[in-house]
């Protein structure tokens, strides 16, 4: 089947890959968000442990707040600092972590990651992220495919 260039580019305009690049899509804001899932919550915690520069890691630190990926609370411990903690929308981006951790560990450093990340009940490592069928089958490139929604009659997908 040939590829409709002009329907593949106005999905493409319409797609929402380049919108969530414009929130997380560099490496400083991923860092941060690493930090973030690992706990840490204050600009003084980030800039150390990270090693960035002041001004960046502000720049950043705003970003994700503007995009209410962080937000920005005082701290219960002393009201004089602030706490940077994720949103439900910033917790969402805990699958896209770990799928760019296991992308980077397989075909980067070739070597797992040390500490692995595991399961807290069964502390068995998290399984390889992967894209499934609606009904829980893994898919993979050739099975995939672009549709309008309104042709699936679905806002799902």
């Amino acid at each position: 089947m040939a590829l409709d260039l002009d329907r593949h580019r106005e999905m493409l305009r319409q797609c929402s890959i380049a919108a969530a690049l414009e929130s997380v899509g560099e490496r400083w804001s991923f860092l941060i968000l690493r930090g973030a899932f690992n706990g840490l919550h204050h600009f003084e915690e980030f800039q150390s442990t990270l090693g960035i520069a002041r001004n960046i890691l502000s720049n950043r630190l705003g970003r994700l707040v503007e995009h209410e990926i962080l937000r920005r609370e005082p701290d219960p411990a002393d009201r004089r600092k602030i706490a940077y903690r994720l949103t439900e929308k910033g917790r969402a981006l805990l699958p896209v972590l770990i799928t760019l951790r296991q992308w980077g560990e397989k075909w980067i450093s070739g070597v797992p990651s040390n500490p692995g990340l595991v399961g807290r009940q069964h502390r068995q490592p998290v399984a390889p992220m992967t894209v499934r069928a609606a009904d829980g089958r893994v898919l993979d490139l050739n099975e995939l495919e672009w549709a309008d929604r309104a042709e699936l009659g679905t806002e799902e997908g």
